[in-house]
């Protein structure tokens, strides 16, 4: 292809993604003086650029002015908004995208939180950045979410979805829990542990990481169950193709209750016998600068660029 026609090519698909990116929703942390200040750089930055901008309105509260698009819940923006932007911590975009992840958005990340894995904008460059992404010049990715749906009785009575992970563990009870685990209807084992973590290439630098578990390419189709302090010297963390059913059952002499959570929010109480399926449903894409570099990230999260 001659290079001017790869050009026009470039210039063109700028244009789209300028288009697309016409209805821009906001939401903010709430509760953080420093979100305030950059929500309102934010709006005024995006008012400058004559784009449509509606707010979530818990953080309309933050700003000054009253005179807004204001949407009355994170839903809602999914329903009129074609790229969204987040500020806070990965928490507030975990929970973003799990109310969003029916909708065909965009999600952005303005990192007011401490890691900043999925968050990647500082406040700093944050016009700089911005300015580079309206005008085209990002990098898109598709992530997936899980989904788990509980079983009392064979009837499915709870469900829950989950960007980072899905987790069952006893919750402030003493005494471990007992269950079973199957993957597409193999049995795999039985264990006593405080729990069990499935979590997606995207958990797997959460809750997974802190329990033993493996770094995984965010790219890569896959799940990993990490045991939570078994009761036994043989367990390691298991990586499965994505496209797994896993079912975890908790043992009928089970006592006590456990619980159900996705992405560290508490879905349901589980009692002995209850089942629980998970599986791979629903994808979030999420927009990062140019420059984002998924490596550099870890170095920078995880301190690997210390020297020794």
């Amino acid at each position: 292809m001659e290079p001017i026609n790869q050009l026009l090519i470039i210039y063109y698909l700028n244009l789209l993604y300028i288009y697309m990116f016409k209805n821009i929703g906001l939401i903010a942390k709430r509760g953080d003086r420093q979100v305030k200040d950059c929500l309102e750089i934010l709006v005024n930055f995006l008012r400058q650029r004559d784009l449509n901008m509606v707010i979530e309105a818990p953080s309309a509260k933050l700003l000054s002015r009253t005179d807004w698009n204001i949407a009355p819940n994170t839903e809602a923006l999914g329903l009129c908004c074609d790229l969204i932007i987040v500020i806070g911590g990965d928490g507030t975009l975990l929970q973003a995208a799990r109310l969003l992840a029916k909708h065909d958005v965009c999600l952005l990340g303005i990192n007011l939180g401490r890691l900043g894995f999925l968050t990647d904008i500082s406040p700093v460059d944050l016009e700089k950045d911005l300015d580079e992404i309206l005008n085209g010049a990002f990098l898109e990715e598709e992530r997936f979410l899980i989904y788990a749906q509980v079983y009392r009785d064979k009837q499915c009575f709870s469900y829950c979805n989950a960007l980072n992970d899905i987790v069952i563990h006893r919750g402030n009870r003493s005494h471990m829990l007992s269950f079973e685990t199957e993957i597409n209807g193999h049995f795999i084992n039985s264990q006593r542990a405080d729990g069990l973590i499935v979590a997606t290439p995207t958990g797997s630098t959460a809750y997974a990481l802190s329990a033993g578990g493996p770094l995984i390419h965010p790219s890569l189709n896959a799940l990993v169950l990490v045991t939570i302090c078994p009761h036994t010297l043989s367990s390691r963390p298991l990586v499965v193709d994505g496209d797994s059913c896993i079912q975890i059952t908790l043992s009928e002499a089970q006592t006590g209750q456990a619980q159900l959570t996705g992405d560290g929010v508490l879905c349901h109480t589980l009692i002995s016998g209850d089942t629980v399926i998970i599986e791979k449903r629903q994808t979030i894409r999420l927009i990062h600068p140019q420059k984002h570099d998924h490596y550099a990230t870890l170095r920078t999260k995880l301190d690997w660029s210390k020297t020794v």
